[in-house]
C-alpha cells in the first residue's frame, strides 16, 4: 500500500479548503462542490473505518478521530461487520455508500446473508430513515427464532442525567409491546396539548409539548387516552395454528404502529413514526390472551376502492386501510420524500376549492411536505390565506 496517495489527497483538499469561498458561487456550483466534499467524505470514511477495525481500540480510536468512545467503537463493530459483507464494503469502498449506511446494510448482511443487494438498491431511492428502518426489520426478522424475546426482555434498561442547564434526561429502553402503548398515550397527550396552544395562538415545536406528556405520564397526571388501540400486531393463521413457536418463511409476527385516527386528519392526532417491528411467537401468545382479535383477509378485491368513504369509518376498516399493502403490510409512508415519520392524509386537491373526500384524492405526506404542498395550493390560487390554514388541506 502506497500510503503517500492519502498524503497527497489531504494536501490536496486542504488547499481546496483554503481558496473555498462559498460566497462567490451560484446554487449549481455549490451543489457540484458539495457533491464533491460528500464523495470525499465517503471514501475517507472507508479508510477510517478499516483502519479502526485493524486497530480494534476504541479508546485511541477516539482520540485521534475526535469523537466520542461510543461513536468510535460503532465504527471499529462496522469495519469487523464488513468483513463478512463483501458487497456492502465494495460499495463502501467505491464511495458509493456512507459509514452510516454501510453501518445499517453491513449489519443486516451479517444477520441475514443475501439481504445487502436489496438494500443496496434502495440508497438512492429511499430516506436514510427509510433505508434504516428495512435494515432494522430484516435483523429482527432474522432474529426471530434465535432468542429475539429472551435478548429483548435483557436489553431494556433505564439511563439518567442532569445536563449543566440543569435539565434532567431520562434514557428508556423498552420491549416493543410494553413501550409502545406508552408512545401513543404520550403522543395522543402532546398532540391535545398542541391543539388547545394553537388556539391561544402559543404554539411551540412539536416536541416540546412531547416532553410536557411525558412528564405528565411520569408524575401521574391523568391524561388523554387513546380512542385507537394502542397497540396492534399481524400474526399469520398459521403461527398461531402451530402452536405459536416459530415463523416461517411468507409469514408474519410482528407489531405495527398503527396511530392515526382518521383518513382525514387535520381535526385528529398525527401517528407517530410508524416502525414494523418483528416479535418473538411467545411474546405475541401473551399479547393475545388479553386482546381484541380481527381477521385480516386480503384475497380479493382491495378494501380502498369499495367506497367512497366517510369520516365515520368502523376502526376495524380504518386499521387495515393504515396497514398499507399486503402481503408485506408495510405500512404507508410520504409520496414526496418517503419519510415514515408522523405521516397523515393530504388532499391532492383541496377540499376548499371542491376536492372530493375519498381516497383517490388523499394521499399520505409527512408533516414537512404537507406543509410545503399547502404552501403551493395557497400561491397557485386554489384558496386564500384566511380558508387554507385552519385546518391544513
Amino acid at each position: 500500500m502506497r500510503t503517500n496517495f492519502v498524503a497527497d489527497a489531504v494536501a490536496s483538499l486542504e488547499k481546496a479548503n483554503a481558496d473555498l469561498e462559498p460566497e462567490l458561487l451560484g446554487p449549481s456550483a455549490v451543489r457540484e462542490q458539495l457533491a464533491l466534499y460528500a464523495r470525499a467524505e465517503k471514501l475517507a470514511a472507508f479508510g477510517k473505518t478499516m483502519l479502526a477495525r485493524r486497530l480494534d481500540d476504541a479508546q485511541a480510536v477516539a482520540r485521534v478521530i475526535g469523537t466520542s468512545v461510543g461513536k468510535a467503537k460503532s465504527v471499529v463493530e462496522t469495519g469487523k461487520a464488513l468483513g463478512d459483507a463483501d458487497e456492502v464494503r465494495a460499495a463502501f469502498q467505491g464511495g458509493d455508500i456512507s459509514l452510516d449506511q454501510a453501518a445499517e446494510i453491513a449489519r443486516a448482511e451479517v444477520a441475514s446473508p443475501g439481504s445487502a443487494a436489496g438494500l443496496l438498491t434502495e440508497v438512492n431511492k429511499e430516506s436514510f430513515q427509510a433505508l434504516t428502518d428495512k435494515a432494522r426489520k430484516v435483523v429482527l426478522e432474522a432474529e426471530q427464532h434465535r432468542g429475539l424475546a429472551q435478548r429483548q426482555h435483557e436489553a431494556r434498561f433505564a439511563r439518567q442525567h442532569v445536563d449543566p442547564l440543569g435539565m434532567v434526561h431520562l434514557h428508556l429502553a423498552f420491549e416493543p409491546h410494553i413501550g409502545t402503548p406508552i408512545m401513543r398515550r404520550a403522543e395522543v397527550e402532546a398532540q391535545r396539548l398542541l391543539g388547545s396552544a394553537k388556539e391561544k395562538g402559543e404554539s411551540e415545536p412539536f416536541e416540546r409539548y412531547l416532553a410536557d406528556a411525558y412528564g405528565a405520564l411520569l408524575s401521574g397526571a391523568p391524561s388523554v387516552r387513546p380512542k385507537r388501540p394502542e397497540l396492534v400486531m399481524l400474526v399469520s393463521y398459521e403461527v398461531a395454528k402451530r402452536g405459536w413457536n416459530d415463523v416461517q418463511e411468507g409469514e408474519l409476527c410482528t407489531k405495527r404502529d398503527v396511530a392515526s385516527r382518521s383518513l382525514v386528519p387535520p381535526a385528529h392526532p398525527k401517528p407517530f413514526h410508524w416502525m414494523v417491528t418483528p416479535v418473538a411467537p411467545e411474546v405475541a401468545r401473551e399479547i393475545s390472551k388479553d386482546a381484541f382479535l380481527t381477521g385480516l383477509f386480503y384475497d380479493g378485491k382491495d378494501l380502498r376502492h369499495l367506497k367512497r368513504w366517510s369520516r365515520s369509518i368502523p376502526v376495524e376498516v380504518r386499521i387495515a386501510l393504515e396497514l398499507g399493502e399486503p402481503p408485506d403490510f408495510d405500512g404507508v409512508k410520504c409520496t414526496d420524500c418517503g419519510s415514515r415519520y408522523r405521516s397523515e392524509r393530504d388532499h391532492v386537491e383541496p377540499h376548499v376549492a371542491k376536492g372530493p373526500s375519498s381516497t383517490d384524492n388523499l394521499k399520505w405526506r409527512c408533516p414537512p411536505c404537507h406543509e410545503v404542498k399547502t404552501i403551493k395550493d395557497l400561491r397557485s390560487g386554489k384558496f386564500t390565506g384566511d380558508t387554507g390554514r385552519s385546518p391544513p388541506h
